[in-house]
């Protein structure tokens, strides 16, 4: 990435003044996390480039929704190797339901859905309940799998989500910035180069068409300029406000950004953090 060539679009110059020199994009994104409330971890990658954007990449943050991702992809991976999965109806228990659902809150115990459904629900509309029957049915140690050989070494999913007993005995979803970033990459990067990554070319495709469908557009959506396509998933919990994405993955210059939060004292301010490293990093690499 050539960081001396930044050149400060409309959004960015509206979040900060454009400076000069290598450390103008590294500058701003440590004025955007110094003004947030809380910490900020970051990564960013254009696709081809053997150079990053970092800060506190490596630091370890609550995933929160974000980590459906990875479901998404053990899943996918899983499908690769039983054709018919995604057809397969699976029946709803009542247990399986928790609050933030906003699609299966539709459906009954004893109902039954496809894992398609399930599949979309969980990222398109965050649906909690759906992501749980996907953990079920894939099961935490092949979900393991995936993020270790992935090379996620700060990632770790160790409890459903809205498991208030786990949460209280410390149980936590955790995730990075580099993580994310790095898994967003692989799956561009099959899509875009016809490759088989972290799973094959097809089922990269799939997932990013999933994630260009995301409806939360508060976060790294708001940095950009309209019109330009991203497929993200974000997630939000006390204290958190995250989002990961691609942007314009279809596109002649797609890359990769991450903007992970946690102890926020002001949720509101994590938004804007996140819009102005989106806005910094879009001007830098797009």
């Amino acid at each position: 990435m050539k960081r001396n060539a930044f050149v400060a679009g409309a959004v960015a110059t509206a979040a900060f003044p454009a400076r000069s020199g290598a450390s103008a994009l590294d500058d701003q994104i440590a004025r955007a996390a110094a003004r947030s409330s809380g910490t900020v971890g970051v990564f960013a990658r254009k696709l081809g480039s053997a150079s990053s954007v970092t800060y506190n990449a490596n630091e370890r943050f609550p995933s929160a929704s974000v980590i459906k991702v990875v479901i998404l992809l053990s899943l996918f991976q899983y499908a690769e190797k039983h054709p018919g999965a995604f057809a397969q109806r699976l029946t709803l228990r009542l247990g399986d339901f928790v609050g933030g659902s906003e699609v299966l809150d539709g459906y009954n115990p004893g109902n039954t859905i496809s894992v398609d459904t399930l599949a979309h629900a969980m990222i398109e509309q965050s649906d909690n309940t759906a992501s749980n029957v996907l953990i079920n049915y894939l099961g935490f140690d092949r979900i393991t799998a995936t993020i270790r050989n992935a090379g996620l070494t700060k990632t770790q999913l160790h409890r459903h989500f809205m498991d208030v007993n786990a949460i209280v005995h410390h149980s936590e979803n955790l995730t990075s910035a580099r993580d994310m970033g790095m898994l967003l990459y692989q799956i561009e990067r099959g899509a875009h180069e016809a490759l088989y990554t972290l799973a094959s070319p097809a089922s990269c495709h799939r997932m990013i068409d999933i994630l260009l469908r995301q409806e939360d557009r508060d976060k790294i959506a708001r940095g950009i300029p309209r019109g330009i396509p991203l497929a993200n998933k974000t997630g939000e919990i006390d204290g958190v406000r995250n989002d990961v994405g691609i942007v314009d993955p279809y596109g002649d210059s797609p890359y990769i950004i991450a903007v992970l939060t946690k102890d926020l004292n002001d949720f509101s301010l994590g938004n804007i953090a996140i819009r102005r490293i989106a806005a910094a990093v879009h001007s830098a690499l797009y």
